[in-house]
């Protein structure tokens, strides 16, 4: 059976019309990706992967072309952080830290509730963690704190810090967290639609009776 980046044609036709249906509603990406993933058995990510694998359509494929002709369909172009505005994200995190928070609880206080800026914040904190441990230290020490990724000999010996892999991975839990306790709510509200649904259908009965 020919498949599309992984999905057969069938299921990318059923996500197409699905993303459709759904922003014609004025429903968001992110809540049709959940919901999607949710009815079909796959990860919102998975599903939110695949669908910008779509739009790009980088092999210029002459089916997904066909499948996404006469949609309308666009993908929300995120604004990236400026480097000055990256650099003030970082210093604001590692002061939240400074005061003895966890980074997920420093995140939380900055996002004021905003899970798309939480996910955000921590994804900019992940990726610099990782690949810029060094831009961490620097801004640190020009805040005048502790290096947030490595210490002196002697504090290593009062108090060793966990190693890098383990911060990434439990970055990486929390922001999976997060991302359930969203399904989580998608999934209630589906429950009550449902439910809603089929009150209706018997209200519908009755009457027709």
């Amino acid at each position: 059976m020919n498949k599309i980046n992984g999905y057969t044609e069938e299921e990318a036709k059923n996500l197409v019309e699905f993303i459709k249906e759904g922003k014609q509603k004025g429903k968001t990406l992110t809540y049709l990706f959940a919901t999607y993933g949710l009815e079909n058995g796959r990860a919102k990510g998975s599903v939110r992967n695949y669908y910008y694998t779509l739009m790009k359509n980088e092999n210029h494929d002459e089916r997904i072309v066909r499948l996404l002709d006469g949609s309308d369909l666009t993908v929300e172009k995120i604004r990236e952080f400026t480097p000055e505005e990256t650099d003030e994200v970082l210093k604001s995190i590692l002061a939240e830290k400074s005061k003895g928070l966890s980074v997920r609880r420093a995140i939380f206080n900055l996002a004021k509730g905003d899970d798309k800026l939480m996910l955000r914040l921590q994804n900019k904190y992940r990726n610099t963690l990782k690949k810029q441990p060094e831009k961490l230290a620097a801004l640190a020490k020009e805040l005048g704190l502790k290096d947030p990724v490595a210490l002196t000999k002697g504090d290593r010996e009062k108090k060793p810090l966990p190693d890098r892999d383990f911060l990434r991975h439990r970055l990486e839990n929390e922001i999976n967290a997060l991302y359930d306790r969203l399904t989580q709510t998608l999934k209630t509200e589906n429950e009550r639609l449902r439910a809603e649904n089929a009150k209706l259908k018997e209200e519908n009965a009755r009457l027709k009776a």
